[in-house]
């Protein structure tokens, strides 16, 4: 079964058990494994070792591309195997336990953190569990369903641990691009000039003899939970197709836009789809994860090539796509996090970047990561990366929610991760503030006036009056700016007055 997938016969004695590999690990090991937005992450042996720990306990520092499917995260957290965790994550058991202050977070930029790695940063990488499709016959590491972190993960541990997962179709081989700039003095330009240029290898270069052990697995990918697009997303979508359809008109954009970029969930992959119903044609993506809008897109003739780090889709979509793969694989391409997310390559390409927020405040601030300033929902991920460099910086979100109790538009955002200076059009089901030119004054006016839900309008302006008269050249009144906030925590809602 395993001949076609270890190339390298010498290799196949190391074959282990996921519970033998989950042996090697120590105490206080800084841990790596691949994985990004659930696709390609170890299925056996981190659960192995969290299994270990029920009855040999043992604390690790667990680095990843970004989050981890199945469970994992929240395995590893019941069994007290979590010291510290980055830059990425979406288990609900972690993030309360981050959030308890008993797990480290370290909410990191994913286009950063390999070069963490390199620079030695952060401690030297122990033991590197890895994902693989194959090993060829160099000992290469042909990746499954994302490259992520890994290239820097198997240049930096001292072991490898690689998890061939038989389940993969083998016709994913040649969809990499493995690329590394290199570190400075001598770093590299990234010589990726539109979304479809190859510049590496199909494999992950390393040193056969730093495999420690190959453990078999056949375990499909987790499932993204991904909604049908409902009328507040259409009505985004909407708000963005109409808003491209004029940048067209002005002559700043054609009908194939420029490389499209969206950040993982529900609501952006929603508007993602939306493109279907567009009058736009060839266009091609530059981002870090593809969805099964990805493949929407594709399977309409609307998408000519998607390069990505991760393809993170729903389980139907999953057997649609692989079950089929070779229809997709000329329109594919999956690079290392820090190629997709690299700020020279978004700059030069112009991307369109369509990211999620949490909250949005009336100056275009954006907090992408913290519930109520405070607890971590899930991490930053790529949308920095993107929104800082971008051509067009575009976030996403709803104008309210739970009922009407929460507004997703506020005087001040609770915590902020996107600045004013990042982001050029903030969209809700109401409408589109396009903010490029335009002061903070004339900013607040018009995301009060085309973003806030009717319900929160006429505070939000009384707010900004109020604020006008104390001055300032953003004005707000800082006894005020958070009252939102608490008092949703204290009420139950932001709302002034509760209606009867």
């Amino acid at each position: 079964m395993y001949n076609e997938r270890i190339k390298r016969a010498e290799l196949q004695s190391r074959i282990i058990t996921a519970t033998q590999a989950a042996a090697l690990f120590r105490d206080q090991m800084v841990v790596a494994s691949s994985g990004f937005t659930k696709a390609g992450d170890s299925k056996a042996v981190l659960k192995a070792l969290a299994a270990r720990a029920q009855e040999d306990p043992l604390q690790i520092t667990l680095l990843t591309g970004a989050s981890l499917g199945h469970g994992t995260d929240g395995i590893l957290t019941t069994a007290h195997v979590l010291k510290k965790r980055m830059p990425f994550q979406v288990d609900p058991i972690l993030r309360q336990s981050i959030n308890d202050g008993e797990v480290l977070f370290i909410d990191q930029h994913l286009g950063e953190s390999a070069e963490l790695i390199h620079e030695k940063v952060i401690p030297k990488v122990d033991i590197a569990v890895i994902e693989a499709l194959m090993l060829e016959e160099d000992g290469s590491i042909v990746p499954t369903t994302s490259v992520g972190n890994s290239p820097a993960f198997a240049a930096a541990a001292d072991k490898i641990i690689v998890e061939i997962n038989m389940s993969v179709p083998v016709s994913l081989h040649g969809i990499h691009d493995i690329f590394m700039a290199g570190n400075w003095p001598n770093r590299q330009i990234i010589p990726v000039t539109d979304a479809g240029t190859r510049i590496g290898s199909h494999a992950i270069k390393i040193d056969p003899e730093k495999i420690a052990g190959i453990v078999l697995t056949e375990t499909t990918d987790s499932p993204a939970q991904i909604n049908e697009r409902d009328d507040k997303t259409r009505a985004i979508a909407g708000h963005l197709l109409t808003f491209f359809e004029r940048e067209i008109r002005l002559g700043r954009l054609t009908h194939r836009l420029r490389p499209l970029q969206s950040g993982i969930g529900k609501v952006a992959n929603a508007v993602m789809e939306g493109f279907i119903d567009g009058n736009f044609h060839d266009l091609t993506m530059y981002s870090e994860v593809m969805q099964d809008s990805t493949f929407s897109l594709i399977d309409a003739g609307k998408l000519l090539l998607g390069s990505a780090s991760s393809i993170t889709v729903s389980e139907a979509c999953y057997h649609r796509v692989f079950n089929n793969f070779e229809k997709y694989k000329p329109h594919i391409v999956l690079r290392p996090q820090d190629i997709s997310n690299a700020a020279e390559v978004i700059r030069r390409l112009g991307v369109i970047s369509i990211n999620t927020a949490i909250e949005c405040d009336i100056y275009g601030n954006v907090n992408s990561t913290h519930i109520g300033g405070t607890h971590m929902m899930n991490g930053i991920g790529g949308s920095n990366d993107f929104a800082r460099n971008a051509y067009l910086s575009i976030f996403v979100t709803q104008s309210s929610s739970k009922a009407g109790a929460i507004s997703h538009i506020v005087p001040m955002a609770s915590h902020i991760d996107n600045t004013e200076h990042d982001v050029d059009i903030i969209v809700t089901e109401n409408g589109l503030a396009d903010l490029r030119g335009l002061a903070p004054r004339e900013r607040a006016k018009l995301i009060i006036a085309n973003c806030a839900h009717a319900s929160y309008r006429d505070e939000l302006n009384d707010y900004f009056s109020n604020a006008c008269k104390t001055g300032g050249h953003t004005p707000h009144r800082l006894q005020e700016a958070l009252s939102w906030h608490t008092r949703f925590k204290d009420n139950g809602t932001m709302l002034r007055t509760v209606p009867l």
